[in-house]
């Protein structure tokens, strides 16, 4: 029968940068939270994900006695500075559709398992970060994020993977404390642009620019697209102001090979003109949470930053998008972008766009050119 001594070797010869273990016992607490927040999750819900249910590990397994909780460190290496600036780092060494990466270590990991006799499952909607503290892995942020004891010097660039498994084995020591220092004064929280981080461990979801980007509903709110910045996919903007994550990030880091190679697929430009076949291949693997239908929120999310990035070299990539697009949503942001370039070639765009459109498209671009207008950008 498999001790618990030798499933921590087997964890760390996998690759795993940590591993604890702690009961399977209900998270009362994680309930009563999502209970008292169900607004703010209910979008959760909608895409048929119960974290109420997950609260419960038995809803999971029938048979659960015990939760053994994985460390992947996902920044083991460096990203190149023109991924990193528009992308979330735990996004771009993702296998979650092509599952040859962290999916094979955790399947090799669940194999041992069941040679031992030992089912397991690992479920998405338990609370992975609640588990890891209740199994003695590290502490909690401000930013809601979980800072590993040992990984990544102790920094929160790592990803907790729960595995309820139906043998008992001797729970670690909870750590359920926040570990920041006093004198960061609140640094997450005032940094965060959008105001989804409301307070100490308190986070409005769908106000984060993680979520805006991949799982928000429609044309962007105009209040979210300039605090959004560069930010196409995902958002570490919390985690890169953290004095918990300096250590790590002042690291001399070799750069991680794949991420190097997908540099030139993901340029803005790209983006923007992508079509379903370029998409399919080059893009969706990394990041999964957009599939082909959400082709238009990969173009809106570029066209953003774009503008955001007031760079005049834009507008015509910007210009001719419009006219490959009949998505509202993208030729609205597009308009956008133009506006807040601003400069000759946006105003006389936007001015060809604003006789050809009615209606909200046409507010739009009305707006846009409004702002165009009162824009220093040269002309």
């Amino acid at each position: 029968m498999l001790s618990k001594e030798a499933l921590i070797g087997k964890a760390h010869e996998l690759g795993f940068a940590d591993i604890g273990f702690t009961t399977a016992e209900p998270f009362d607490t994680q309930k009563e939270l999502l209970q008292e927040r169900q607004e703010e999750y209910s979008w959760v819900g909608k895409m048929g994900l119960d974290l109420i249910a997950g609260t419960d590990p038995k809803n999971i397994l029938p048979d659960a006695a015990s939760i053994i909780v994985l460390i992947e460190a996902y920044f083991r290496e460096a990203y190149p500075s023109q991924l990193e600036r528009h992308f979330g780092r735990c996004y771009l060494d993702d296998d979650r559709v092509t599952k040859d990466g962290l999916a094979v270590r955790i399947k090799a990991f669940r194999t041992v398992l069941t040679q031992d006799g030992i089912a397991s499952k690992v479920p998405f909607n338990l609370p992975h970060r609640v588990a890891a503290a209740r199994a003695g892995l590290g502490s909690f942020g401000k930013n809601t994020l979980f800072y590993s004891r040992k990984a990544a010097l102790r920094g929160s660039w790592v990803l907790p993977v729960a595995l309820v498994v139906d043998r008992s084995f001797e729970p670690d020591t909870p750590g359920y404390a926040v570990g920041c220092p006093d004198w960061c004064k609140n640094a997450c929280i005032c940094a965060c642009p959008t105001g989804a981080l409301k307070g100490p461990r308190r986070i409005d979801p769908r106000k984060c620019i993680s979520y805006l980007s991949y799982f928000g509903d429609g044309l962007t709110p105009k209040k979210m697209r300039e605090p959004m910045g560069m930010w196409v996919y995902g958002c570490d903007r919390c985690q890169n102001v953290c004095p918990r994550n300096a250590p790590w990030l002042g690291k001399d880091l070799p750069v991680n090979g794949k991420a190097a190679s997908m540099v030139d697929d993901f340029a803005l430009r790209k983006l923007l003109h992508m079509d379903r076949a370029y998409f399919t291949a080059r893009i969706w693997p990394h990041m999964f949470y957009q599939g082909p239908e959400d082709l238009w929120r990969w173009k809106m999310n570029a066209a953003r930053a774009m503008g955001n990035s007031l760079d005049t070299e834009y507008v015509p990539d910007l210009v001719r998008a419009y006219g490959e697009n009949d998505d509202f949503r993208v030729r609205a942001m597009i308009a956008w972008a133009l506006g807040r370039i601003g400069g000759q070639e946006a105003r006389e765009a936007l001015q060809g766009f604003l006789l050809q459109s009615t209606g909200e498209l046409g507010l739009e671009i009305a707006s846009a050119l409004d702002e165009c207008t009162r824009s220093r950008a040269p002309a």
